[in-house]
């Protein structure tokens, strides 16, 4: 059974920098794309970052572009979204995702290609 538990919100001031964990479980973690989703109150889930399979290809929303950074340990099965410079607007639950599917776009920005959600952890950022 595929599972995947996010871990490291939490609430912190504008300006602030938190590192959310992604554990995965029950899969081959090195064969999968891996993505960061976040949705905020009253709107739509949207894509955050996302790693390829092959871990070459790095993508993220322009709006947190040098400022969030995903990683991944395949020793520990685990992706990594370290943000730095919070601000109130990326106060969202944010969900990690997996997908054994290539994205030959190279972003892996689309929901639609992942099979594997986590349950979410919760980001407030105070202005």
């Amino acid at each position: 059974q595929v599972r995947l538990v996010e871990s490291g919100g939490g609430f912190v001031q504008a300006g602030g920098s938190l590192r959310l964990s992604c554990a995965a479980s029950g899969l081959t973690f090195s064969m999968y794309a891996l993505g960061w989703f976040r949705q905020a109150p009253g709107k739509e889930r949207e894509f955050v970052a996302a790693i390829s399979r092959g871990r070459d290809r790095i993508s993220y929303r322009d709006s947190v572009k040098g400022r969030f950074t995903i990683s991944t340990d395949n020793a520990k099965n685990t992706v990594y979204l370290q943000m730095n410079s919070l601000n109130p607007e990326d106060t969202a639950v944010y969900y990690c995702a997996a997908t054994l599917r290539t994205d030959y776009s190279g972003s892996y920005s689309a929901e639609g290609l992942y099979k594997y959600w986590g349950q979410g952890t919760q980001v407030t950022v105070s202005s």
